[in-house]
């Protein structure tokens, strides 16, 4: 559904009243979170639903999370509340940690994709949490950018994908994290199908062990059905080639400035996503330091911008591999998944 104030970008307050409205028109509301922006619908609609996935172009089978703005709205999603699901709750909501349980008959499968379970989380930005409640409903949102391509951490990125085909833009400035949400998984053991700010050592200090997923770092088997959103395609991707440098970092240095020397020799537009610690291996070629490989939450919160950024003035980026550990695994998950897990070993 357009409406009259399609594509407008408003200040927050005033955006957050509109966008609700909007939203319980059925219509769709690109708003900012803590972890990258989303696209929103009223998430007890199908019919409304139907319309982000027409919007972004993403695959109906891939499932969205609910967006809440109180823990008590989860009652109504989930047949019950697990004590395990409390326990994170009060420990990470708001925040970005994602929730997965065996949902209610009130979930439309067009949120679900079709599974006996449902996401949800409550995110930890005053405008989200304002504009659910102005809904007055669970939110449906994926990130709100066009299907396979890098997530908008500002929105600028939404407009770019998105300007025509959907009702409101709300500027909430940039993101603080970067990165998608962590996406838990508790029907049986704890297991995190998607990794994010909240860690496996955070999360395994609160509850103990945790699983991870065996496609975190490569891609689903055939056959296999996607949990959460971010499993089954190739996700992040800009219009560059992507290829990631493996090893510990002068190991990676060298197989990424051999690369990078032969795709010259070739006449292709090459860029390096360097580290503050790896500088000095480039010299000589194009690099651009995203973060410090020693706090990798710089490197989560710049690697989507910087995708973006690059997407057309290089025909190959390079970027080098962090340890899968900590804030370090998710952009490793979402930097494999944007390169089509090419790499160079």
């Amino acid at each position: 559904m357009q409406t009259q104030f399609a594509n407008a970008v408003t200040q927050k307050e005033n955006g957050t009243r509109l966008g609700g409205s909007i939203l319980r028109a059925g219509g769709l509301v690109a708003f900012p979170t803590e972890t990258v922006y989303g696209l929103g619908a009223n998430g007890l609609d199908g019919e409304a639903v139907r319309r982000i996935f027409e919007a972004k172009g993403r695959p109906s089978d891939n499932p969205l999370i609910l967006h809440v703005a109180k823990k008590n709205d989860v009652k109504q999603l989930w047949p019950r509340i697990p004590p395990i699901a409390r326990t994170l709750m009060d420990a990470f909501w708001p925040g970005p940690l994602t929730l997965i349980f065996n949902r209610s008959s009130i979930v439309p499968d067009e949120v679900t994709a079709g599974l006996d379970t449902v996401a949800v989380r409550m995110p930890d930005n005053k405008t989200a949490l304002a504009l659910i409640r102005e809904a007055g409903v669970p939110v449906a949102a994926p990130s709100a950018n066009s299907s396979g391509k890098p997530s908008p951490t500002a929105a600028e990125h939404v407009r770019e994908d998105l300007e025509g085909k959907i009702d409101l833009i709300i500027d909430g400035g940039p993101c603080r994290f970067g990165l998608e949400s962590t996406v838990l998984s508790l029907v049986g053991a704890p297991t995190i199908l998607r990794p994010g700010a909240v860690t496996k050592e955070m999360l395994e200090a609160i509850i103990g062990p945790v699983a991870l997923a065996s496609s975190i770092l490569s891609p689903l088997k055939e056959g296999e059905r996607a949990a959460s959103p971010g499993m089954k395609y190739r996700h992040y991707a800009p219009e560059a080639e992507v290829l990631v440098g493996e090893g510990v970092p002068r190991q990676a240095a060298n197989r990424i400035a051999r690369a990078y020397d032969a795709a010259e020799a070739e006449g292709k537009r090459c860029m390096i996503f360097a580290t503050e610690q790896t500088r000095a291996f480039y010299t000589g070629r194009q690099y651009v330091i995203i973060g410090d490989r020693e706090d990798p939450a710089t490197l989560c919160r710049n690697l989507f911008a910087k995708l973006r950024e690059y997407s057309e003035k290089a025909d190959v980026i390079f970027a080098e591999s962090l340890p899968e550990q900590g804030e370090g695994l998710a952009y490793m998950n979402r930097l494999l998944r944007a390169a089509g897990f090419h790499t160079l070993s």
